[in-house]
């Protein structure tokens, strides 16, 4: 039997110290990892190798034809934008993700996003650092206006497992939940489309997948349909929303506050709108939504079935 020789290229995004690799160290002969790979180092460092396992680095057509011995992919995240699926599958190399292993924790990072905002958790922690509350001479201070939850409405353009999840989450604050239908899909009843959907939430949360048809869905235009005390939230993908146009509707007093887990580009090392200074109401967290342990344990033991699954056969959660 051909000695099984695995790369993870890219190890360093997902295991913090806190995992226990053993399930994916045991499906192979070797298993090799490294915490970054630079793009001039892939090809070296796959040379023999049957399986390549990436997170985010590149595996363009050049890189697969230069690993002849390249059997498998494994993606450690449910994207594969990186991989060139054509490539792969001109040179016969089985590509598999992994899919659904953050539900739980992309819900509850949504909701804090949700709760954050309504509450101005960001304004009161700031205001008490600054000695705010020191020098009011009274038992609270309330300089920031507090929304409650129950009874308002939640839009959400994406309702699949996840947005199912934020719904149920939603739903036990005791809000009421619609679903937008998504443009280059076909209508489905009870969804709304957006010009219906967009006046009447008082919060929109996205989790539909980045795609040509989806690119800017929430721009100038839609941005302008929402309340002017609404919030919207995307732990989904960046270049969903247009970002100019989201700086440009908070600075105006627009809306009542957003929030996002993502960016067009990441890490944003040129900059972007929405890291200007002077943006109100406006939370960014590092595209950290996905990145519990629990989830990431659940991604080794994703890839550790996958490759078990190839290598019996019968391929798992394959893709392209």
């Amino acid at each position: 039997m051909t000695n099984r020789r695995a790369v993870f290229l890219d190890l360093a995004p997902l295991d913090q110290g806190d995992l226990d690799l053993s399930s994916l160290q045991g499906v192979f002969d070797e298993l090799t990892c490294h915490e970054h790979t630079a793009p001039q180092d892939i090809v070296e460092r796959l040379q023999g190798a049957q399986v390549a396992i990436v997170n985010k680095v590149a595996l363009d057509a050049e890189a697969l034809a230069a690993c002849p011995s390249l059997e498998l992919i494994l993606v450690s995240a449910t994207g594969v934008n990186n991989i060139d699926l054509n490539a792969a599958r001109e040179h016969g190399i089985t590509v598999c993700n992994c899919q659904g292993y953050g539900t739980a924790t992309v819900a509850q990072h949504t909701l804090a996003l949700l709760l954050a905002l309504a509450i101005r958790l960001p304004d009161y922690q700031r205001a008490v650092e600054a000695g705010r509350w020191q020098e009011t001479g009274h038992f609270c201070l309330l300089d920031f206006p507090i929304v409650e939850l129950e009874g308002k409405t939640l839009g959400l353009l994406g309702h699949g497992e996840l947005g199912s999840a934020v719904a149920r989450l939603a739903e036990a604050l005791g809000m009421r939940v619609l679903i937008g239908n998504l443009p280059g899909r076909p209508e489905r009843a009870g969804r709304l489309s957006l010009d219906e959907l967009l006046p009447q939430v008082d919060a929109l949360t996205l989790h539909c997948p980045l795609t040509d048809a989806t690119r800017n869905l929430i721009g100038a235009r839609e941005l302008a349909l929402l309340k002017p005390t609404a919030f919207v939230i995307n732990a989904a993908r960046g270049g969903l929303i247009d970002e100019q146009a989201l700086a440009d509707s908070l600075r105006s007093g627009h809306l009542g506050g957003a929030a996002t887990d993502v960016l067009t580009v990441e890490p944003p090392v040129n900059g972007n709108p929405l890291l200007a200074g002077d943006i109100p109401r406006l939370i960014i967290t590092p595209h950290s939504a996905w990145g519990s342990r629990e989830a990431r344990q659940r991604i080794v033991g994703q890839l550790a079935e996958n490759a078990s699954a190839f290598f019996a056969g019968t391929p798992k959660r394959q893709v392209g």
